[in-house]
């Protein structure tokens, strides 16, 4: 495994890529915020947001499926590529469409769906090409100062977005989301990201077929990387999918005004920012898995706070401190698997996350969706904060929880599980970080 030898040549690298990145973030966050408060406006209705919830994650999970092993075979940052021109490419249709007087639901889920399964080939890529370009004593504060500027964008995104849906129309976000996509591929071709060297392929041993097979057995095999990923799914069913259904509380409870929608977004992305500042500033603690741990149990607690809220701004004070806690929890998490993943396997890792992702949320906003037109939204959140208190309280007891947390604070990679089939020969180097 190699990093940058140049000082200097890796920030650089590092500040054109997350230049990058943010513009293509605030777009597809532009579409994302105007998409989802016109269906709040429009239908209020939970079983439409369900669907649209559905539609956007569900088609990820299954390309991350392939994603993953893509990552490890081809070149990551030509896939980030390819995958940001197919959906402003999908979102430049939806414009054009939409202009021509065609606004059925049904559109927008499938431009929802496509722009999904693009993600499903960019996040695995983007979490494992970073590693390439960061040195490893640096990537908990590169990750931290990355999930800052994603919050930032949250900050800065819902008020933009308001701004365009109120004096412009849907489709002019549309165009800015084009717009943003091209400026973020032009910057990522600046940046040199070597492809991944591996013997076995070199060899002609391992097929794509084999890659997939060696992926799922290393995560079925591995007790880290199976805790890592439940409590990833558990958090987004039981917080991220729940939160979904926010806005249709401030609607319901507070008011329609879409600057009461945009207050609620910006709580949240204020708190997200300033927790990102505090993580890349801080670097956190040495063991990541108590920082997932303990972000958890708190977001439990908040949870029931946010439902038990009656006082509009005091529910506002609840999403500025679940906001501030995401980054205590995610960083740590992307970060303990970056350091822990041997490199040629960490693309297929992060397609599975890719598919937890895209799978919890569907499978949350599936209950928590049809449940929000028979029972508050309110009563749906106390419910989900106590859920996840009792996840935390298992994740601690149970042995697979306190042996994550032991393999956290070791040094090194974690050790490959061993293989039920014969490796063949080979008498290329191991693989290795180009």
């Amino acid at each position: 495994m190699t990093t940058p030898t140049a000082p200097t040549r890796w920030r650089r690298d590092v500040t054109v890529f997350l230049t990058g990145q943010t513009f293509s973030l605030l777009g597809s966050m532009l579409v994302q915020y105007a998409i989802l408060w016109h269906l709040t406006l429009e239908t209020g209705s939970g079983t439409v947001m369900a669907v649209y919830a559905v539609v956007g994650f569900l088609p990820q999970a299954v390309v991350s499926v392939f994603g993953g092993v893509w990552a490890d075979r081809l070149n990551r940052r030509a896939l980030v590529i390819g995958a940001d021109a197919s959906i402003a490419a999908t979102t430049l249709a939806l414009a054009i469409l939409m202009l021509s007087g065609y606004d059925d639901l049904w559109i927008l889920y499938l431009a929802a769906a496509i722009r999904s399964a693009g993600a499903g080939i960019q996040t695995p890529a983007v979490g494992a090409l970073l590693p390439q370009i960061v040195p490893p004593d640096k990537l908990m504060r590169v990750n931290g100062i990355n999930g800052t500027i994603q919050s930032a964008m949250m900050l800065v995104a819902p008020a933009l977005a308001a701004g365009l849906y109120a004096w412009a129309s849907i489709e002019a976000i549309f165009f800015v989301d084009v717009v943003t996509a091209l400026i973020g591929i032009g910057l990522l071709l600046l940046v040199p990201v070597p492809r991944l060297q591996r013997a076995d392929q070199q060899a002609g041993v391992r097929g794509y077929l084999a890659d997939l097979t060696d992926g799922v057995r290393y995560v079925a095999r591995t007790p880290f990387v199976r805790w890592i990923l439940a409590m990833w799914g558990l958090v987004f069913v039981l917080i991220v999918a729940p939160s979904f259904l926010t806005p249709l509380m401030v609607v319901r409870s507070f008011g329609d005004e879409v600057w009461k929608l945009t207050v609620n977004e910006l709580a949240f992305s204020i708190g997200m920012t300033l927790g990102g500042v505090v993580v890349a500033w801080w670097g956190g603690l040495r063991n990541r898995v108590h920082m997932v741990v303990i972000t958890t149990g708190l977001f439990a607690v908040l949870n029931v706070g946010l439902g038990l809220s009656t006082n509009m701004w005091v529910f506002f004070g609840f999403m500025f401190l679940i906001g501030l806690g995401v980054p205590f929890f995610s960083t740590p998490t992307m970060t303990v698997l970056q350091e822990k993943v041997d490199p040629e396997r960490l693309g297929r890792v992060f397609g599975f996350v890719g598919i937890v992702m895209a799978v919890a949320m569907p499978v949350g906003m599936a209950v928590f969706g049809p449940l929000a037109d028979r029972y508050s939204v309110e009563s749906l959140l106390v419910a989900a904060g106590v859920a996840l208190m009792l996840v935390v309280v298992a994740g601690i007891a149970l042995p697979s929880g306190r042996r994550a947390m032991a393999e956290a604070e070791a040094t090194g990679p974690v050790p490959v599980p061993p293989s039920d089939e014969p490796v063949e020969p080979s008498d290329e180097a191991p693989a290795r970080r180009g």
